[in-house]
């Protein structure tokens, strides 16, 4: 099967505007992605044929939305090999996902004296809740360092885990470096130690296939804005082990079962962890921008993206004084680098009034930059609409940047 970008593109008419008279060239695909027509025509029918709310009503317009959106959790389910749909939780986002688990599972698992092994190249909403986690039950944060390439050190696990660990946050890609990593092997050295695994997912499921199931994650989270869905809806994966032992994490209508001035009962699994109205119209638009990408092909997205990350790093490794940060063996469409002399803001600013948007600064990855010493670096990152005529322009225009700072 060829891939056939122009079809691609022609699914997102933003794509098509141009930034102060100058094509858009859309680099910042990590950050967030854009999104296809799709996923806007389902959230126009939605409110203009059958909007209601779920779950809780006897009528035409709320079962019809009902339905809608627990077919997006049974997509969900097969989109990632989930084993069963009660296993998928829709949240906010990424960081609502880590921030449940941390606040639940902690609640349940962690206490003082336990111990949270963090890598260092983790997104800040992959550490964050686990330190405030740690902090609030007297847990210690334990990090799993990484080398100079960008990959993980993982051959430390064996000591790292200990009889007081209690789970393992890792990021299954990292947003700053691109390195995909050999989440299998981790995932095993920490349950071959009865350990727990908390995967941010949320810069791989866009980009190469991922089956939970067969990785035995125990968690597994991803955000539907960066995977050509809306804002303000995210997935959780949990293992039904761990959730059925998990309190609530918030509390309130439809997690409930009963509710007494005595006591409260809790709903099954998922709908435990859904407290309140969803974020409705944004699960049911996630459905389309995930029937894109099946039909894509998450194989055929992966080898594309592989090519335009090759066909990048070569251009831009030809610049003189050009670093890049990342450089593991397996790596997905994301570049990360800085140029001698020429702060990594200022080179973002002016590609961007060549029509060219990159993201620039720490990306949410403080320690990581601490690790390289750096402030901040330019980042591009690629998604299943960009092309090799976008990256030449993009090489073209950066010559004529640096040029001008320097």
């Amino acid at each position: 099967m060829e891939y056939d970008v122009n079809k691609i593109r022609s699914y997102f008419p933003v794509l098509k505007q141009q930034v102060y008279g100058k094509p858009l060239v859309y680099f910042d695909n990590a950050a967030s992605t854009q999104k296809p027509v799709q996923v806007l025509l389902k959230t126009g029918r939605l409110y203009t044929e059958f909007y209601g709310n779920i779950h809780r009503a006897a009528h035409y317009m709320a079962d019809k939305t009902t339905d809608a959106f627990e077919s997006v959790r049974d997509q969900v389910q097969q989109f990632i090999g989930a084993g069963s749909r009660e296993e998928i939780i829709f949240t906010k986002g990424t960081t609502e996902s880590a921030n449940l688990v941390a606040a639940s599972f902690g609640e349940q698992f962690i206490s003082p004296g336990s111990e949270i092994i963090v890598s260092e190249m983790e997104h800040h909403s992959n550490m964050v809740p686990w330190q405030l986690n740690a902090l609030k039950r007297g847990a210690k944060i334990v990090k799993l360092p990484m080398s100079r390439n960008g990959e993980l050190q993982t051959s430390l696990l064996s000591e790292l885990i200990t009889s007081k660990t209690r789970l393992l946050a890792v990021t299954h890609v990292s947003n700053v470096l691109g390195t995909i990593n050999p989440l299998a092997q981790i995932i095993d050295a920490a349950h071959r130690k009865n350990v727990p695994v908390f995967v941010d997912g949320a810069q791989a499921v866009q980009h190469i296939p991922v089956n939970v199931k067969a990785l035995d994650a125990d968690f597994y989270a991803f955000s539907a804005h960066k995977m050509y869905g809306p804002n303000g809806v995210g997935v959780l994966y949990g293992k039904r082990k761990w959730l059925e032992q998990m309190p609530p994490y918030q509390g309130g209508g439809e997690m409930i079962s009963e509710v007494t001035f005595e006591k409260t009962t809790f709903s099954e699994i998922p709908f435990k962890f859904e407290a309140g109205t969803p974020n409705i119209t944004g699960v049911i638009a996630l459905g389309p921008a995930i029937a894109l990408l099946q039909e894509t092909g998450m194989e055929h997205i992966a080898a594309w993206e592989h090519q335009l990350l090759d066909y990048c790093t070569h251009q831009l490794k030809e610049l003189e004084g050009l670093v890049i940060y990342g450089e593991a063996s397996q790596k997905s469409g994301v570049i990360s680098f800085n140029i001698d002399g020429i702060h990594p803001f200022d080179l973002g600013t002016m590609l961007d009034k060549t029509g060219i948007a990159v993201r620039t600064g720490h990306h949410c990855a403080d320690p990581l930059m601490s690790y390289f010493n750096i402030p901040g670096t330019v980042r591009v990152s690629f998604g299943i609409y960009n092309t090799t005529e976008e990256i030449d322009r993009f090489i073209e225009a950066l010559k004529r940047v640096v040029k001008m700072l320097k």
